[in-house]
């Protein structure tokens, strides 16, 4: 198979856990004969610094005419630090997924067996929990007619039928594949573009008889996602509830550095790891970068390539049963390994595989 990606490391760790990335991505290709070719591009603080844009034209239209995006991270302190900056490398995250038409962000929650105790929670209560988030990714208040002055300030939290109908066909097609199990996610007591939501998901649910499909409010849901996660299957909701709830759902794991995820919709999917830029981190060599080539798997996966993103994870789990980790998840005592020995190891063990 061709593969042809846009390579987007961005800002902070970004540079660092893409170039394990994408040695992954070259070393799997390798192995199964596929042609991979790819392609950098700017975005987010990077950019701005270089063109004073987050997403260039030039990077939007390699994105375009690429098969995939591999996407690292935005974001640098000297932005979030000034509330009267006018251009943020996050807007350059957001015209991504809205030039794109990505309105699907697939989130896997998944905890891993040799790491439970890394998690907050109380082992018995995340061991085995596996579930994905469905996030709309383009809608919502993060999108909505906006208002900002010294005394007032507004964000609309607006949606359409069309958009809520195909993210929620989305969600009840993962749970087809998975549990049957779907979640659907709103606060329909209070707002009324939760309404419509409740409503256009019970007009859809009968024709996924076989689907077994709830609804709860955000406030329940983000309780119960830490009283009983292995209630969920899939979970679907709106972007700005879905961006809380993803973020809640990494710590289940005890690691944000291990969560993948996809952004699927109109045109090219991007594939990116759900944590930050972590800019303290920069150029240390402590960075996981297992997120990054979880989302590697996730790529190839897309594409069909499930013996691909299978040794991936095989690898990434090897990994981590031996010990062969970055600062943060390490047990005590163990090896000293950077980003760039992980991803080496992991590399390594594709290629002798």
């Amino acid at each position: 198979m061709k593969l042809k990606l846009a390579v987007l490391p961005g800002d902070g760790i970004g540079p660092e856990i893409m170039e394990q990335g994408l040695a992954v991505a070259k070393a799997i290709s390798e192995k199964f004969g596929h042609e991979l070719s790819y392609e950098y591009a700017i975005c987010g603080a990077d950019a701005i610094d270089k063109v004073g844009d987050p997403f260039p034209e030039e990077t939007f239209q390699l994105c375009m005419d690429s098969d995939a995006v591999l996407f690292a991270s935005v974001g640098d302190p000297k932005f979030d630090n000034n509330p009267n900056a006018k251009v943020r490398p996050e807007q350059g995250l957001l015209a991504m997924r809205k030039k794109l038409g990505l309105f699907a962000n697939i989130r896997p929650v998944t905890t891993f067996d040799c790491l439970v105790h890394k998690s907050p929670l109380k082992d018995e209560l995340v061991r085995g929990a596996d579930f994905i988030c469905i996030r709309e990714l383009t809608g919502g208040m993060y999108f909505g007619e906006k208002f900002e002055s010294d005394d007032k300030a507004y964000d609309t939290n607006y949606y359409t039928r069309p958009e809520i109908e195909r993210i929620l066909k989305v969600g009840f097609e993962y749970a087809m594949k998975r549990n049957k199990h779907l979640t659907v996610v709103d606060k329909a007591n209070v707002l009324a573009s939760s309404r419509l939501w409740r409503k256009i998901a019970q007009e859809m649910a009968p024709q996924y008889p076989e689907v077994t499909t709830d609804y709860m409010y955000v406030d329940n849901a983000a309780m119960r996602m830490i009283q009983e996660p292995r209630f969920f299957d899939v979970m679907v909701t709106e972007n700005t509830f879905g961006d809380i709830l993803t973020d809640e759902g990494s710590c289940i794991t005890g690691s944000m550095g291990l969560l993948p995820s996809a952004s699927t919709g109109e045109h090219t999917p991007v594939f990116e790891p759900i944590h930050g830029s972590w800019p303290q981190a920069k150029g240390l060599n402590i960075a996981n970068p297992l997120a990054q080539i979880l989302s590697v798997a996730m790529l190839f996966e897309y594409f069909d390539l499930k013996a691909e993103g299978a040794l991936i994870r095989e690898a990434v789990n090897a990994s981590l049963d031996q010990n062969v980790r970055t600062p943060e998840i390490q047990v005590e005592g163990g090896a000293k390994y950077g980003t760039k020995e992980v991803g080496a190891w992991i590399v390594d063990y594709i290629k002798n595989k």
